[in-house]
């Protein structure tokens, strides 16, 4: 299990360094009024010198959280599991400016002001317009450049631009594992499909995960999708509904095809064919092994399950420092459906790479699990 008490580690470094700053951050985003900054002061002299307190009794998760946090709760936050730490930060951050609590701040996300400060940036417009470049290519090849600009996140553009002319080229070579074309045979051979993507971040990584699942549903490589968001703030940039409309509305304010992806989607929620949920597992300190029931009966009615992101891929094989050729068709077998990872690397957890691709990754002497240079799709059928 991954600990955040190695110094100079990842996990230490996020823990130490980042959410401190997140702190800062949070702060300065709105006008609080000083009961809540004394409560932002309070959570982050607690993770810097402190030990974890539990929620106060007052919340309507308390219970929940204690349960989870079951031997965790009076220790440092560095002697946790990585994964723990990280989600109980985020619902306490929640907690120190009263998201929860009635009150005119209730709902208020804290870090709306970034995510839309993003989404309102010059390079989306550039990234919306490369999709011009995919006009009359292949269908299969202009899928795979969509593939890749939802892989890739905010390298969109770079995407569009390189995978339209060459699917082999450009971002293709940062791919640590790679079954893209065994994705396609699958989704080919199911048509139409039913879908689950389980969304990660908002903003500019949002948009290209929209934009493929309308690719999906215009070309009839699914007749439904679910997309599932997270029911709450979380995470900084995770996706939420309102995460989900902000980006609609970006669509349809774009022009040509961009445009045309936003009508769709906006019409194919109308219709039925796109649904959105947001079950509350999805901002649990949990592996997807110890999924609830109703959320596995959910899942278990989809032909395939596309899955987003780092923390993610972390909750699916569980965020423990595997030996990196672990098969990750192994580590998956009890999801409920097939299941293929879109990730791009932000962390140390790695499973599925061949030998030959793990040495040429140590060799480089680069940061590779944890830059974001890499990235990789994995499908277990």
């Amino acid at each position: 299990m991954i600990l955040s008490n190695v110094p100079g580690s990842f996990a230490w470094g996020v823990l130490e360094k980042r959410h401190p700053a997140l702190i800062e951050q949070v702060r300065d985003a709105h006008p609080y009024t000083p009961r809540q900054r004394r409560a932002l002061d309070a959570l982050l002299e607690e993770i810097t010198v402190g030990t974890i307190e539990p929620l106060p009794e007052s919340a309507h998760d308390a219970g929940r959280w204690a349960t989870w946090g079951r031997g965790h709760l009076g220790r440092r936050w560095l002697d946790v599991p990585f994964l723990w730490a990280e989600s109980f930060f985020y619902r306490k951050l929640l907690q120190a400016v009263g998201y929860f609590e009635p009150g005119p701040w209730r709902g208020t996300d804290p870090f709306a002001p970034v995510k839309q400060a993003e989404l309102d940036s010059d390079p989306v417009d550039q990234e919306l317009a490369a999709l011009d470049s995919l006009n009359g290519l292949p269908q299969r090849q202009a899928a795979q450049a969509l593939l890749h600009a939802s892989l890739w996140g905010n390298r969109a553009d770079l995407s569009f631009r390189l995978t339209a002319e060459d699917p082999s080229a450009g971002a293709s070579e940062q791919l640590v594992a790679d079954d893209s074309a065994a994705l396609w045979s699958l989704l080919e051979e199911t048509a139409p499909a039913r879908l689950a993507v389980i969304a990660d971040n908002a903003g500019r990584e949002l948009l290209p995960d929209l934009i493929l699942t309308d690719h999906l549903l215009h070309h009839q490589l699914a007749r439904h999708i679910t997309l599932h968001v997270k029911p709450y703030p979380y995470y900084v940039s995770d996706a939420t509904l309102a995460d989900v409309l902000a980006c609609l509305r970006r669509l349809h304010q774009a022009t040509g095809p961009a445009h045309d992806t936003g009508r769709r989607l906006w019409q194919a929620m109308t219709t039925g064919r796109l649904d959105i949920r947001a079950h509350d597992f999805f901002c649990a300190p949990l592996p997807y092994r110890h999924m609830p029931e109703d959320l596995r009966q959910d899942l278990t009615g989809c032909d395939l399950t596309l899955l987003k992101g780092d923390l993610n891929y972390r909750r699916l094989v569980e965020d423990r420092l595997w030996p990196a050729t672990t098969p990750f068709t192994g580590l998956t077998a009890y999801f409920p459906t097939p299941v293929t990872a879109l990730r791009t690397l932000k962390s140390d957890v790695i499973t599925g790479l061949t030998p030959t691709t793990l040495t040429k990754l140590e060799d480089s002497g680069e940061p590779w699990r944890t830059s974001g240079s890499h990235a990789l799709v994995q499908l277990r059928p």
